[in-house]
């Protein structure tokens, strides 16, 4: 069984493009389009990173990461933030949210893949 990433994106091509590539190696791979609805997947099961968007209807990524913060079973996860913003400053609030690393849309697959492996346990 490979490790399992959960991938948060409001963009449907987005997550169907991430999914292929990480399932491709060999990932575990959990899909959801909101934080909100990621939160579901946060019931005590391993999961060896999260990577979220940062803007989504209900939730966005650095709400979604403060509330991932405060589980216990998720408060050391890595977290990555898969995003079109690179703005500094919004690079620092998704840090001081908790935020591990940061991937700019779009993205090349292979450039995300060497950022997981560099956070991934």
């Amino acid at each position: 069984m490979g490790k399992k990433i959960l991938f948060v994106d409001d963009s449907e091509s987005i997550r169907e493009i991430v999914n292929f590539t990480l399932e491709n190696e060999g990932y575990d791979v959990l899909l959801s389009n909101n934080g909100e609805n990621a939160l579901k997947h946060l019931n005590g099961q391993d999961i060896n990173l999260i990577i979220t968007d940062l803007h989504m209807p209900e939730m966005n990524g650095i709400e979604l990461i403060i509330e991932i913060r405060k589980m216990e079973d998720y408060q050391h996860t890595p977290i990555l933030f898969l995003t079109t913003e690179s703005q500094t400053e919004k690079k620092m609030e998704a840090k001081n949210a908790g935020a591990t690393g940061w991937i700019v849309k779009p993205f090349v697959p292979a450039k995300l893949l060497a950022a997981i492996n560099k956070v991934i346990r």
